[in-house]
């Protein structure tokens, strides 16, 4: 059954204590099928958020906090990101992770960024010539050299944009946060899918 009217949310939480608090979000739709899909890759990466958290800290955990933002919810496209701050006892700092999820409800499936662009396209390439323009552009500080992207690097739909994203200390230091780069789907649409999720968002109607 194709998705195409924006998916109902709910938020939900899960507590491991004081001050320490996940918060998540939950679809509601028509398609039991798919809600029970989509539902249970959130809570998968809700739990790996946490899971990254645990393992990297080397005290007990002082301070939690799980958030989630809606970036995209319409024609048939629902694209999220979802983070995780934590802190441990007597840490001078927290660490914040990030994922996100991409979820095409008209083909039922979560996407991954190849599954955005046509079979043998060299969209890593592509992507990154635009994101190495864009640290020289915008000035971004760098710890490390950006060379290219994963073939299946972070990323997140948010209306007509593509927006790539790495994780904090990647290549920025902590104080930029983190390292996000908007770009247009009108500067890929040679190489989009055109009925995936970007060849969607690029349609006028």
């Amino acid at each position: 059954m194709p998705v195409s009217l924006p998916v109902q949310i709910e938020p939900f939480s899960v507590s491991g204590g004081p001050n320490q608090q996940v918060i998540y979000p939950q679809a509601r739709m028509a398609n039991q099928s798919l809600q029970g899909f989509i539902n249970q890759s959130i809570i998968r990466k809700t739990q790996e958020l946490i899971n990254k958290q645990v393992s990297d800290m080397s005290g007990s955990i002082a301070e939690m906090v799980g958030e989630f933002e809606i970036k995209n919810n319409q024609r048939g496209v629902l694209s999220l990101t979802q983070s995780n701050y934590a802190i441990y006892h007597m840490a001078a700092n927290g660490i914040t992770y990030m994922n996100s999820s991409t979820f095409d409800l008209q083909n039922g499936k979560e996407c991954r960024l190849r599954d955005l662009f046509k079979p043998g396209s060299n969209y890593t390439r592509r992507i990154s010539d635009i994101i190495k323009r864009q640290i020289a552009a915008r000035d971004i500080p760098t710890i490390n050299e950006f060379t290219r992207i994963s073939p299946d690097q972070s990323f997140y739909i948010a209306d007509k944009t593509l927006v790539i994203y790495f994780q904090l200390f990647e290549y920025t230091p902590h104080s930029f946060g983190f390292p996000i780069f908007p770009i247009s789907v009108y500067e890929l649409q040679d190489i989009i899918s055109e009925t995936g999720p970007l060849g969607r968002m690029a349609t006028n109607n």
